[in-house]
């Protein structure tokens, strides 16, 4: 699984720092200009694992966020996308690992070709560590990571 850090990302900083005052996390950031018109997505969820975003929740970020990506974008000429991750979300960037700290995923191991699940209990740009329903703890390294997904706990 690919690392890509926050940091790398175009305007990724300026906008997280919104929506981490408004209470939630910048999960993912996607800008696509088009001949007419800029695309905006934007993935955004709750500091708490434990805590579901709703459409109020997102429509709050998106007043926000929409002025600020116009004004860096330097145009009006926008549409913008803004979801929360979903029950089933699939995790793509392996730094995501990081912003869902405390929610349980399952991920795909390439080498034992089996999903080990648990709870993401830290992940850095090299690995991810997860808690075992019985405590072990396991640390899986991204390069051996095919997919990873969230589970129900």
């Amino acid at each position: 699984m690919e690392y890509t850090a926050y940091d790398s990302i175009k305007y990724y900083k300026e906008c997280a720092v919104l929506v981490e005052g408004l209470g939630y996390k910048l999960v993912d950031l996607k800008i696509i200009p088009a001949k007419t018109i800029t695309k905006i997505s934007a993935i955004v969820t709750t500091v708490n694992p434990d805590e579901n975003i709703g459409v109020n929740d997102c429509a709050k970020v998106h007043r926000v966020l929409l002025p600020k990506l116009e004004e860096l974008l330097g145009t009006e000429d926008t549409t913008m996308e803004l979801t929360s991750p979903g029950i089933e979300h699939n995790i793509k960037n392996a730094a995501e690992f990081a912003v869902f700290k405390g929610r349980n995923v399952r991920v795909w191991d390439k080498e034992i070709t089996d999903w080990i699940g648990g709870k993401i209990i830290s992940a850095d740009d090299k690995s991810v560590t997860m808690e075992k329903e019985n405590g072990e703890q396991i640390t899986e390294l991204f390069e051996n990571i095919a997919k990873a997904k969230f589970i129900s706990k």
